[in-house]
């Protein structure tokens, strides 16, 4: 499959970026992004992230393509601040992070990340970490499953498809996608789950798990906000509700004067917004990007901007 960068154009235009700018790529992927952001910063830098050192192999021919101007860290994007310090850079004038899931990790079977495809249960992004799905599924006890699904996957059925896992483990344990479908399946019946495919949702809850992604939103942003120079912007594609409430909560938090000093004449510095909203609601994808890529169908851009 052809790989294709959700909101593309958008992001270029919504990272207003500069040809001497100093610009950071949190989540690499196949580079889709960051050889845009390359090819308009002759006389800038770009600092990339990625946990898959898959992606990182792949990425790296696509960027020298385009320049030399760029570094890669092998690193999650929650360690922005320390990795950049190291560089000795303190602040830059614009951030992306795109949360997908890349088209091979989906596509290709081994990685386990997807319930289309028959492979092992993995699912993880950094291949050195030693928690995968199939330590989740074969390990943890029947109310972490429940509290995994429900918070993470929000599937209503969340108790049944874990029973159904406890009751499984005890005949064998669960090595595949294609196995973990099948239960998910047989618990829920298959009027439910041909209606309602909570197999989409399971999985989603074990990625986020293993990946630990939620927790690591949540670090990283007040991070890159505090690295932001004024001026420089901030923008971030999620994919599912409880990412883009994260960011949406988190970005209405830095934007808004504090209560305390609301109705004051003249607000003092200190209590000043952070950033403002360049998107006061987010970005969606184009009818003509949905028909090229269905893929991006739940995809939402957001982009602030630093005061």
């Amino acid at each position: 499959m052809k790989h294709y960068s959700v909101l593309l154009k958008e992001v270029i235009e919504g990272l207003n970026l500069k040809e001497d700018g100093i610009y950071v790529d949190g989540t690499l992927g196949l580079a889709g992004h960051s050889k845009e952001i390359l090819k308009r910063i002759p006389k800038g830098k770009l600092y990339a992230f990625d946990a898959d050192e898959e992606a990182i192999k792949i990425a790296t021919k696509s960027l020298q393509e385009i320049g030399s101007n760029y570094k890669i860290f092998h690193s999650n994007f929650k360690n922005l601040k320390e990795k950049l310090t190291e560089e000795k850079i303190n602040q830059v004038d614009g951030i992306l992070l795109d949360l997908g899931v890349s088209s091979p990790q989906i596509d290709t079977d081994r990685r386990g990340f997807s319930f289309m495809h028959d492979g092992h249960l993995d699912m993880r992004m950094d291949t050195s970490k030693s928690l995968s799905a199939w330590h989740v599924v074969n390990q943890y006890e029947e109310s972490k499953l429940i509290h995994i699904f429900y918070t993470y996957g929000e599937e209503e059925r969340s108790k049944a498809i874990a029973k159904a896992i406890i009751k499984k483990r005890t005949e064998k344990t669960i090595d595949t996608t294609k196995e973990l479908v099948n239960v998910v399946e047989g618990a829920v019946g298959a009027k439910y789950f041909y209606q309602k495919h909570p197999e989409r949702k399971i999985f989603q809850a074990i990625r986020i798990e293993v990946n630990d992604e939620l927790n690591n939103l949540e670090t990283v942003l007040p991070i890159a906000i505090s690295l932001l120079k004024k001026g420089g912007r901030l923008a971030i594609i999620t994919f599912h509700s409880l990412e883009d409430r994260i960011v949406k909560n988190s970005f209405k938090k830095y934007s808004e004067i504090d209560e305390f000093v609301k109705g004051l004449p003249e607000i003092p510095e200190e209590y000043k917004p952070l950033i403002h909203l360049v998107t006061k609601k987010a970005i969606l994808p184009s009818i003509k990007e949905l028909e090229e890529n269905s893929r991006s169908k739940s995809s939402k851009l957001r982009i602030i901007e630093r005061n």
